[in-house]
């Protein structure tokens, strides 16, 4: 069986620490852990990877964010990857720092790269790994926060947090997206 995880982020160097590109961070630290390398294909860094039986495609666009969809379908679609196979890793300031939350779909809940997969898609039925950054800024602060780097006390934690996150995109593709939420929802 085939899946497509796709960590959503910015493409630069201005972006590359921020708390907006951590479902790239997660992805980097999947291929370093399974020994294999990005490289640059069609609409972003594609890396292929075998997990026990299931065959593995990471994309990080080089879309921006905003428009993430364009890659999604593209890779959906040039795989024959079927919707419940693929895994939208993102950003989420309504959960704590590092809490993650899996769901089999929902609402973009006003994340930008979210709306354009489902507009691309033309459904919002997509699986999904929230991986929380926290709010704490000030009202109309939410750019410059999703923007900014993480502190040093998240900095230090991150290892750990996108550790259970790359734990969570396994069990994933091994066990099946029910036993993912039971087991990482929370965690």
């Amino acid at each position: 069986m085939k899946f497509l995880i796709v960590g959503l982020g910015n493409i630069g160097d201005e972006y590359r620490n921020t708390r907006h590109n951590i479902g790239f961070k997660v992805l980097d630290a999947f291929a370093e852990a399974s020994n294999t390398a990005f490289s640059t294909e069609r609409y972003g860094d594609i890396a292929r990877l075998r997990l026990k039986n299931q065959q593995l495609l990471l994309l990080k666009p080089s879309t921006y964010m905003n428009l993430s969809g364009n890659a999604v379908r593209y890779w959906k679609d040039k795989e024959g990857i079927e919707l419940e196979n693929i895994l939208i890793i993102v950003d989420d300031i309504a959960l704590p720092f590092g809490a993650i939350r899996i769901k089999a779909r929902g609402s973009d809940a006003g994340h930008n790269g979210l709306k354009n997969i489902a507009e691309m898609l033309k459904t919002d039925a997509y699986p999904r790994l929230r991986f929380g950054i926290g709010n704490d800024f000030q009202r109309g602060g939410q750019i410059d926060y999703v923007l900014g780097n993480f502190t040093l006390d998240q900095r230090q934690c991150l290892p750990t947090r996108i550790g259970v996150a790359v734990d969570a995109i396994k069990e994933f593709c091994l066990a099946g997206i029910n036993n993912a939420m039971n087991t990482y929802n929370n965690k």
